[in-house]
């Protein structure tokens, strides 16, 4: 292998480990300005919207004078209301913190002095010792370690009475749990998501803002999970791409033999587009060609039989490189492996025939061969077009599975457009 060749593999590797940090690094700083911005225009906001000093500021409540980072801040939730407890308990479990309860300020006390939360959520009215004197406490007494506390309260509660209490924040039920999740975040010095949490009039219930808030947790992670696959994508794309230079000279037919592949499908069975990693196995079909010596893929001449049998390795060579990809499990290694076999069982690497082929290889197997036929090789000029859709006709129920050779002409067309547009650019 060439020592260009080489170096740029290292290059791709590197950004393939660095694009999605990079991905959830810029969609942090974003989220910082996009809350300067909101600081700025809600500045008057009422007290009890927002923290009532400044969230841990250097003090015995910082994370950081606890021994060493702390990778799940400690929360402990002291509320009698079982119900309320249980949806407060399942929200901070999912978000990654540590999660204690109790369901009074006796429990609690003993729990926080051996414990030593980060932050205490705290209810105002409970039996016994109520919330602002247990708050007062948890801030006075050493043993405690002065956690960050924020109080929640159903009645009207003056922010007077909280700050004398030494409250570090105030909700009033009933609040949005991502108001309280991102309240948490900036007390314990992590980066939060700033997103809407204002309560509407209709959302009356604690339970209504719960659903409202799951589609919104909903929507950030389906958002977030786009970043991860584009920025996935973009990887496997310029790595296709370079190894298909060390082919055929052009990182267009990888690219190109995709937009094939998933119009094709599109026509045929359009569900297994759901599958992600259909798309990378196209684009990566012919990873196992890093194996395959450079002198046999740039022969002029045809290849003798023993050079065929090293060729053809180059299924089972991608498939064991990339088994282990968790985003590629699925149709993707499917591709990989089974996009030489032909429907009359006389391709490679498995020799299976007819249905026992998977469809999505299938289904490939008729694009990339088109495009093989029509761009350019060491050993023959490009075919035209109409050519190449004739020998595919030739093929059905040969190399072909009829009904997907039906489909091709169905899709002739729109596959043909594809080619006008970067087919004849190659």
């Amino acid at each position: 292998m060439p020592n260009w060749l080489i170096w740029l593999l290292l290059g791709l590797l590197t950004w393939a480990v660095l694009a999605v940090p990079i991905a959830v690094a810029l969609g942090r700083a974003l989220n910082r300005s996009a809350r300067v911005d909101k600081a700025e225009a809600t500045r008057g906001t009422p007290l009890s919207q927002t923290p009532l000093r400044p969230p841990l500021l250097a003090g015995p409540t910082s994370l950081t004078r606890r021994s060493g980072p702390v990778k799940q801040p400690r929360i402990l939730i002291v509320d009698d209301d079982a119900a309320l407890r249980m949806l407060l308990h399942t929200t901070l479990i999912a978000d990654e913190f540590e999660v204690a309860e109790a369901e009074d300020a006796q429990r609690a006390s003993d729990l926080a002095r051996f414990w030593r939360p980060a932050v205490v959520v705290l209810d105002v009215a409970m039996p016994g010792i109520d919330g602002l004197s247990f708050c007062a406490a948890l801030k006075q007494k050493p043993v405690f370690g002065a956690p960050a506390v924020i109080l929640l309260t159903g009645s009207d509660l003056a922010e007077e009475d909280a700050i004398g209490a030494g409250a570090d924040a105030l909700l009033r039920k009933p609040f949005s749990p991502l108001e309280l999740v991102s309240m948490i975040d900036r007390m314990a010095g992590a980066e939060d998501v700033e997103m809407r949490t204002d309560v509407g009039e209709q959302a009356n219930e604690q339970l209504l803002l719960y659903a409202r808030d799951l589609g919104r947790l909903l929507e950030i992670e389906r958002m977030q999970r786009r970043v991860v696959q584009d920025a996935y994508l973009g990887t496997v794309a310029a790595l296709a791409s370079a190894l298909e230079a060390k082919d055929t000279g052009t990182g267009l037919h990888s690219l190109r033999v995709c937009d094939y592949a998933v119009q094709l499908t599109a026509a045929v069975e359009p569900e297994l587009l759901s599958d992600p990693s259909l798309e990378y196995g196209f684009l990566l079909h012919d990873v196992g060609k890093i194996g395959v010596p450079n002198e046999l893929l740039a022969k002029p001449g045809p290849l003798t039989a023993d050079e065929f049998d090293v060729m053809q390795q180059h299924t089972v060579i991608g498939t064991e490189i990339l088994a282990e990809v968790t985003f590629l499990r699925g149709e993707g290694l499917n591709v990989i492996r089974s996009h030489h076999e032909h429907w009359d069982g006389t391709g490679y690497p498995d020799h299976l025939s007819g249905l026992s082929i998977p469809l999505s290889a299938r289904i490939f197997a008729v694009a990339d061969a088109v495009d093989a036929m029509t761009g350019e090789r060491p050993y023959r000029a490009p075919a035209n077009w109409e050519a190449a859709t004739s020998e595919v006709i030739a093929r059905s129920g040969q190399q072909f599975d009829p009904e997907i050779v039906s489909a091709f002409l169905r899709e002739n067309e729109a596959l043909r457009r594809i080619y006008d547009v970067t087919g004849k650019a190659a």
